[in-house]
């Protein structure tokens, strides 16, 4: 069983690994997990809404050497796969938004943060910052669409045995990405995307418009479809739903 680092309260449960990593030795799969985050991180500089003892915030270390560098949207993708599979058994219409966001319906039930540390060709580090929100019952950030489980079942949840629910859903899905079963896994990834099939308002730095989602590469990159046939590709912020 991997190592499990519980905390009362801390910044970022990932500068937590990577300070920790620094003085000590961390086996892969560990565990730092959180009653509440100070300064807890969303993707590029955003912060993420915890009330404390409430919700899941924790982060998980993977030493995957064996994935090529630019092969590394594989992580996030086993990240949210994992994510989803363990709401799944709770609701239903759970949904992945490109990268990495989990949806229910049209609101964020959980965002991500992943770390990885390359090292020439290869991913020496990769750490995993997942904020899961589960018992909240109010939100007073600005976020425009936060839910927790327990708003959309009305039950209350005991965090201990979601925790270990989804250590043993992620091993499972790293296993997979260690076989080399990297087609099953971007296969599974396109068939859980939120707005996965059909046309749907984006907007980018020069136009809202209506495309399709026609694949997400191996590099995490998105390809929208228009309507006239023509292809377009972002990376990560370059374009949003509207």
């Amino acid at each position: 069983m991997t190592n499990i680092i519980r905390l009362n309260e801390t910044a970022s449960t990932n500068s937590y690994i990577r300070n920790y990593k620094q003085q000590h030795t961390l086996e892969e799969g560990s565990i730092v997990v959180t009653h509440t985050q100070s300064a807890g991180r969303g993707q590029v500089g955003n912060c993420w809404e915890a009330e404390p003892g409430q919700n899941l915030t924790f982060s998980i270390i993977l030493y995957p050497e064996v994935i090529p560098a630019n092969m590394q949207f594989l992580i996030s993708q086993i990240a949210a796969l994992s994510i989803k599979a363990l709401l799944d058994q709770y609701t239903t219409h759970i949904t992945v938004k490109w990268p990495n966001d989990i949806y229910w319906n049209e609101q964020k039930i959980c965002g991500m943060l992943i770390e990885n540390d390359l090292m020439g060709r290869e991913i020496s580090c990769s750490i995993i910052g997942i904020g899961l929100n589960i018992n909240q019952t109010c939100f007073t950030s600005d976020a425009p669409n936060p839910i927790a489980l327990t708003q959309i079942t009305g039950e209350t949840y005991d965090l201990e045995t979601l925790l270990n629910q989804f250590r043993a859903i992620f091993f499972r899905h790293y296993l997979e990405l260690l076989k080399g079963e990297f087609e099953s896994i971007r296969s599974a990834y396109r068939k859980a995307l939120y707005r996965g099939e059909g046309y749907h308002r984006y907007q980018d730095e020069t136009a809202t418009f209506e495309a399709e989602i026609a694949e997400i590469e191996s590099t995490g990159h998105l390809l929208l479809r228009l309507r006239n046939g023509k292809l377009m590709r972002y990376a990560f912020k370059e374009v949003k739903c509207v």
